[in-house]
């Protein structure tokens, strides 16, 4: 008996349809995609730390801009 066969996978995607709906549904797999896609990007980043992405929020870029358009603001005054 495989797990993952496809009457078990419509069964499945029949019950969470469903629980959740059809309006949640979509929100739940983009929720989930993008879940998986910064789990995945965390654990690269762990493997091989100089490839990190600019996109993450840890990273120094963020706080040094914001640190730059306060220090402009003061500037104008």
């Amino acid at each position: 008996m495989d797990l993952l066969s496809p009457m078990h996978i419509i069964v499945l995607l029949v019950v969470a349809l469903l629980i959740f709906g059809p309006k949640r549904l979509p929100e739940i797999g983009s929720g989930l995609g993008k879940s998986i896609r910064e789990f995945k990007q965390s654990m690269s980043n762990m493997t091989n730390p100089s490839a990190q992405d600019s996109k993450d929020p840890q990273s120094t870029e963020y706080p040094v801009k914001a640190v730059a358009k306060d220090t402009e603001a003061t500037r104008e005054q």
